[in-house]
């Protein structure tokens, strides 16, 4: 069964009237929650969570990163919403991305919100950036994931000029951290409208920081920014269809790795993990070429199932974070926000109150190699999923994790018959490195071992098996699940 609503006694699926938000930290879905009880639609309620998220949670995800949104609308028509900046027109295709203004491209999350709002939006942007203008303006908690983060990068967010940065200064948990110059910054949004964060002072402003960092971005770099709505990468699969993001998102090897899962048919119930760690690892020799987008689901993945291959080959980054929503006109909305590394550059914007992302350096091999006014690969993944009238927004943090903590929750809930809730909540893996991480009571861990992994046993909950936010419709009912790892809440109107 697919909906279950006490599938969970960690986080059961929650069932609403109006509708539902799942975010990465509970002020954000409490922000989605009060536009949905204003009225406002599953886009006003992602947009305000994500404005949170940018306020309270600066080292994963805010002004100065990117965006990417799956949409299905009431008509049942899904959209990608892919808000990624694309690298300086001008800069030289010699030069090798460094740990500088080199690695910033054009923020596309603010674009992002004004395209989502455009298509899906009711209330007034005003009203829906309202909660995270108020948070940064009176104040806000700094959570220990915080301050841990600031302890970590300290010495990078120093290099880069960020020492003075609001964030920095009040970096110790529990202490109140507040933000003007981003509240001025977000009301000026709400207030002149998306636009204004391209063609006006501040885009001439962040161009010239990035300048100053030895990137090549220009004022007329943003001038020509907008997000690219496409059609999504659909698969039909095991009586459902997956919707996930198309390049330049990596999402491609979601469905490439559901593909081969077919493809192997009637899996053991024992080797199913195995399977997925497999198709996973096989499935991202693919990476640098997810630009191909569907083409790639014609590529055959080569998985044995008594033996572990050890490919290795997703990468360690961690951040990102989520928010989906849904409400009962039939709106469903999964995304996520990123800087790409914690704090990305660390590069300030002292008048915008945020630092830029450092998005090129996603940039790896040809066909995904460094290029003016180019777009790298990306790690930002949503997926939406349909089936006999169900349909779920998913997203998870977790970079290269994405793809394979999404896989292991559509397996178990597809192929071996669990509920969504009890899907999420499961142990997880992670293959990193050449290593197969995994949580501790993970029950498969000895058959993993047996079958050749190298296995890495962590804590459960630890930041690397990600955070999954879900919200979707069951009928008409909205409903909201969130995994119990890192800070995910969720909530119902």
């Amino acid at each position: 069964m697919i909906f279950d609503m006490f599938s969970s006694p960690v986080r059961p699926a929650l069932r609403g009237e109006r509708g539902a938000v799942s975010a990465a930290h509970p002020s954000a879905t409490a922000a989605g929650q009060w536009m949905l009880a204003r009225g406002g639609s599953a886009a006003d309620a992602v947009i305000a969570a994500q404005a949170v998220l940018s306020v309270i949670c600066p080292e994963a995800g805010g002004l100065g990163g990117d965006a990417f949104f799956m949409a299905r609308d009431a008509a049942g028509q899904a959209v990608a919403v892919n808000a990624a900046g694309a690298s300086a027109a001008a800069a030289d295709p010699a030069v090798r991305v460094g740990e500088d203004g080199s690695s910033v491209t054009v923020p596309g999350m603010v674009a992002g919100w004004g395209t989502l709002h455009g298509r899906f939006g009711r209330l007034p942007l005003s009203a829906v950036l309202e909660p995270a203008i108020v948070l940064a303006e009176s104040g806000c908690r700094v959570r220990p994931q915080l301050a841990r983060a600031v302890d970590a990068q300290r010495s990078r967010l120093v290099r880069a000029g960020a020492g003075d940065w609001a964030v920095v200064i009040a970096s110790d948990a529990g202490a109140v951290l507040r933000q003007p110059e981003l509240a001025r910054t977000l009301r000026s949004i709400a207030q002149e409208g998306p636009r204004w964060f391209y063609d006006g002072p501040l885009a001439r402003t962040i161009a010239g920081r990035v300048s100053a960092c030895g990137g090549r971005l220009d004022a007329g770099d943003f001038a020509r920014h907008d997000s690219v709505v496409v059609a999504p990468v659909s698969l039909s699969w095991r009586g459902a269809t997956v919707h996930v993001q198309p390049p330049a998102s990596q999402g491609v090897l979601l469905a490439m790795a559901l593909k081969g899962l077919d493809r192997l048919a009637d899996i053991p119930a024992d080797r199913l993990d195995h399977a997925c760690v497999e198709l996973t690892e096989a499935a991202f020799a693919f990476r640098h070429r997810a630009g191909e987008g569907a083409a790639l689901l014609d590529e055959p993945l080569a998985v044995d199932l008594d033996r572990a291959a050890r490919r290795g080959g997703p990468r360690a980054y961690l951040h990102t974070a989520g928010a989906a929503a849904s409400d009962a006109d039939g709106l469903v909305i999964s995304s996520l926000l990123s800087v790409f590394d914690d704090f990305g550059s660390c590069i300030p914007v002292p008048e915008g109150g945020f630092v830029l992302n450092n998005r090129a350096a996603g940039f790896t091999l040809a066909p995904n190699d460094f290029a003016p006014g180019k777009l790298p690969v990306h790690t930002l993944a949503p997926i939406l999923v349909e089936a006999d009238g169900f349909c779920a927004g998913l997203a998870t943090p977790g970079a290269d994790g994405q793809v394979q903590t999404l896989l292991q929750v559509l397996a178990a809930v597809f192929v071996a018959g669990a509920d969504l809730a009890s899907a999420i909540d499961k142990p997880r893996w992670r293959s990193e490195g050449g290593e197969l991480l995994i949580e501790r009571e993970h029950p498969a861990a000895e058959r993993l071992a047996a079958l050749g992994h190298d296995l890495r046993p962590l804590p459960a909950g630890d930041m690397r098996f990600g955070g999954v936010v879900c919200a979707g419709l069951a009928g008409q009912a909205p409903f909201a699940v969130s995994d119990w790892r890192r800070e995910n809440w969720s909530g119902v109107v």
